[in-house]
């Protein structure tokens, strides 16, 4: 849309790997270059940040505004500074804040080379007149073997784009008049890529016209965590007021489903607005309540002994030898000099873990339980535990019935857990891992959250806004078995939106090569919101997923499992957990010993 600004000379590495574009001929078809390859920040043309003492130096929209370089700094997003992504590594824009800091697309090329399992741009779009409806255009991946596909690149408006999905929102906008109160927004947008074949160059959506721009600010191909598996995992579903916590520390319980001699952890400072200090964490063994079985293990970051997580972002630990049993209690330990005032959090645990007192400072490597004076339901930060080897992971979405609501606690008997066990006690198809993605209330089209501030809602994101993080950039998913619906139809939701909703989720997931399984909605008369229009779209929604079409890869028909026969619109009694809602421990049980296990590999 706008005359391209002169371009500088530095170079950038994203996600390891070394970017550059080349800008074809206002003539030229988009996937055809004419220009040899150059760096990414040579090819800036835009100036998306400025400083608070000088906030007319740039122009991110055309009409004067930009980003504040002292709000980035504040969410801990420095320029250079590694950010990690949905599983993706980017580089914020060394020259941010200083010198063009970003790219308008318009038919660049960028020579992108490397394997990956998907492709991460940092992107906004941005309108001359106002907040707009985002930009979108189609590029191309063009392959080392010669072959290419086109892909939709999606960019949300800065100033309009959802909350549920950005990777980082900043409080003000800069204007040659002077600072605004207003939100602006970043966010990470990942396309998938043929797994099998070598990248060679990626061109960028055409200029989508006069309306829009579409800005680039890092690219990045997402590799496989290739001899990895996830074996356990928990979903944020708010941000939540804490404490505040001073340098205290969490003590953290979590239950594996497979094991594997080496261990990493995962830990996400999701809807955050600012960093987290961590100052260090370990690894044990759980022997009774905060007590380890020995001395816990240190984790290091980067190789050293604490991190700082970014507004949005998440770090790996490294890998560190660690022998973990499969069906096992883990203490993950982390200590934070705080003050921490509000954490991101997944709510409905079922698990007691523990936390220090105010001021008592690091525990992390005590073995013995005297320091964890307070309990906790919750997970603060820690996202996931993964193991060395294995055949990968089966990932469970849903809602409070896959997260275990009414099940027994401290006693591992969601329906995954049982699922898990199962998996390792038979040799017919891979002993899969088996990580839990189910949010309390959550919903698959509308969010409860609304993925931005301080909330008493956990009911996280919907089901399109999360997958991304929460399904598709799990470490080794292989199947993602989609049990979820009940809430939007409690709450409203016809059934031909959730069935739209289910729709895109499993065709999201099948478009990155995993295997989609469809689980039928339980019934659950007898609870306030499950009226009987309520069980009428449910029934129309059952029978499409019984009948999908091809949407799914196999269905499991949880529906038929735990109702009552002579009542099919509520849950048999026996399996009721008494709120007629959810299933209690014999219910959850039936349901996982009900999966005939080859439909979750084909």
């Amino acid at each position: 849309m706008r005359v391209a600004r002169p371009w500088t000379t530095a170079g950038i590495v994203a996600g390891g790997v070394t970017l550059a574009l080349i800008a074809p001929s206002s003539a030229a078809p988009a996937d055809v270059p004419t220009h040899k390859p150059l760096p990414l920040e040579r090819l800036f043309d835009n100036r998306a940040v400025s400083d608070d003492t000088r906030p007319g130096d740039a122009d991110f929209d055309g009409a004067g505004a930009s980003l504040s370089a002292q709000d980035l700094r504040a969410a801990g997003w420095t320029p250079g500074r590694a950010i990690a992504l949905d599983a993706a590594r980017l580089t914020w824009p060394r020259s941010a804040g200083a010198r063009p800091d970003n790219v308008i697309a318009d038919g660049q090329a960028v020579r992108l080379r490397g394997r990956g399992e998907a492709l991460t741009f940092l992107v906004a779009s941005s309108s001359p007149n106002g907040p707009g409806a985002g930009a979108n255009g189609v590029g191309t991946v063009r392959y080392r073997d010669g072959s290419s596909h086109p892909y939709t690149l999606s960019a949300p408006d800065w100033r309009a784009g959802p909350a549920a999905t950005k990777a980082v929102g900043l409080p003000h906008l800069n204007t040659a008049a002077g600072q605004r109160q207003e939100t602006a927004r970043l966010y990470a947008v990942t396309v998938p890529l043929d797994r099998g074949h070598e990248v060679a160059s990626v061109v960028l959506p055409r200029d989508p016209g006069p309306a829009a721009d579409l800005h680039v600010f890092a690219a990045s191909l997402r590799q496989p965590a290739y001899g990895w598996t996830g074996s356990w995992a928990a979903s944020t579903a708010g941000y939540t007021k804490v404490g505040p916590w001073t340098d205290q520390t969490l003590r953290l319980v979590v239950h594996t489903s497979v094991g594997g001699p080496r261990a990493r952890v995962r830990l996400e400072n999701t809807f955050a607005a600012s960093p987290v200090e961590i100052g260090h964490a370990t690894v044990a063994l759980q022997a009774s309540g905060a007590a380890a079985q020995g001395a816990p293990v240190p984790l290091t970051f980067g190789g050293r002994p604490g991190t700082s997580i970014p507004a949005g972002a998440q770090v790996f630990s490294d890998p560190v030898d660690f022998a973990v049993p499969a069906d096992a209690n883990l203490l993950v330990s982390i200590h934070l000099p705080g003050p921490v005032a509000a954490v991101p959090v997944h709510s409905q645990a079922t698990q007691r873990s523990y936390l220090s007192a105010a001021g008592s400072g690091d525990r992390t490597a005590e073995p013995g339980a005297e320091s964890y004076t307070g309990t906790l339901t919750t997970w603060p930060f820690l996202t996931g535990v993964d193991v060395r080897g294995g055949p990968g992971s089966v990932v469970a979405l849903g809602d409070s019935i896959t997260d275990g609501t009414k099940s027994t606690n401290d006693a591992n008997r969601r329906w995954p857990d049982v699922l898990a066990r199962r998996l390792r006690g038979q040799s017919e198809v891979p002993a899969y891992g088996v990580l839990n993605a189910g949010i309390s209330a959550n919903r698959v089209v509308a969010d409860r959250y609304p993925g931005e501030g301080v909330s008493t809602d956990t009911g996280g994101v919907s089901t399109r806004h999360r997958l991304e993080r929460d399904v598709l950039a799990q470490t080794g998913a292989r199947t993602v078995v989609v049990f979820q619906g009940i809430n939007d139809l409690r709450w409203g939701s016809s059934a031909e939106e959730l069935i739209a909703g289910l729709r895109s989720v499993a065709s999201r997931v099948r478009e990155r090569g995993l295997r989609v399984v469809g689980a039928t909605i339980a019934p659950c008369e007898g609870e306030s919101l499950c009226t009987a229009d309520a069980d009428a779209r449910r029934s129309a929604v059952n029978a499409f997923i019984r009948d999908s079409g091809g949407v799914f890869d196999a269905v499991l028909d949880f529906d038929a499992v735990v109702r009552d026969p002579e009542h099919p619109a509520r849950i048999l009694p026996a399996y009721d957990s008494g709120d007629h809602l959810h299933p209690g421990d014999a219910g959850l049980r039936a349901m996982a010993e009900s999966i005939d296990l080859r439909k979750l590999t084909g």
